[in-house]
């Protein structure tokens, strides 16, 4: 008796639009713990800008407290940028992005895979930055540690979104770095000027309530970027 062509041949179902997002996001963690080089750049970078930093404008606590608000977010928004680079490098490499788009992978979920991936780095950045930053400006990381976590919690995955999305631009461009950091640190104004002002606030003593304010609208951000990011990050990666 002969089979149908039904029956013979097993039915292929493509996988959901979260395992192509977690596929994404495996891959790059995966060759970034065979190689480090985002993580470990990154980081030293941020950590030498800290440092510098603190060298230059410590004045006194009152001093340290203002100027680390700026410095830990610039530091940050800094290694973003070299974390992009390197990870968009590593999507050119043997024509690696070309696979992705050709394949019946979903722009959003190719998108949603490397902002989570963005966002895994920067949070092991922030983690040595945050005590270094805490260690050369005087500041007490057991008593602010907690606001600055929660600061850091809304103001991370905006910088992530728009960060992924704006560097998706710069793939095909010659000067990628350049074009990167001219595209996207206007964009990230918002985001680091609200993630300051919560800071500075932050060591000023503010009320939890006023601090909540701050987070709120980082938290909008949060969301402009991403809903952004999944809709249009299909029309941009295009040729």
């Amino acid at each position: 008796m002969l089979l149908t062509v039904s029956e013979s041949a097993p039915e292929r179902r493509l996988p959901s639009w979260t395992q192509q997002m977690c596929a994404v996001l495996r891959k790059d963690l995966r060759i970034e713990a065979r190689s480090g080089e985002v993580i470990v750049t990154s980081a030293f970078f941020a950590v030498l800008v800290v440092v510098l930093a603190s060298m230059s404008f410590h004045g006194g606590p009152r001093t340290g407290r203002l100027v680390m608000a700026g410095v830990v977010w610039l530091a940050i928004s800094f290694a973003a940028v070299l974390s992009l680079g390197r990870s968009w490098a590593r999507e050119r490499e043997a024509h690696a992005l070309a696979g992705l788009l050709t394949s019946p992978l979903s722009p959003s979920a190719l998108y949603a895979g490397k902002m989570l991936g963005l966002l895994l780095f920067l949070v092991a950045i922030e983690i040595v930055v945050f005590p270094v930053a805490a260690l050369f400006f005087s500041i007490d990381l057991l008593r602010y540690g907690p606001g600055l976590l929660l600061i850091a919690l809304f103001a991370t995955p905006g910088i992530a979104a728009a960060g992924t999305l704006f560097g998706s631009m710069t793939v095909r461009t010659q000067a990628r770095d350049l074009a990167l950091s001219v595209v996207l640190f206007p964009l990230l104004s918002p985001v680091l000027l609200t993630a300051i002002a919560g800071t500075r606030a932050l060591l000023a003593g503010a009320e939890p309530s006023e601090l909540m304010a701050y987070v709120k609208l980082l938290g909008v951000f949060d969301l402009a970027f991403i809903a952004g990011g999944l809709s249009l990050f299909g029309t941009l990666i295009e040729d």
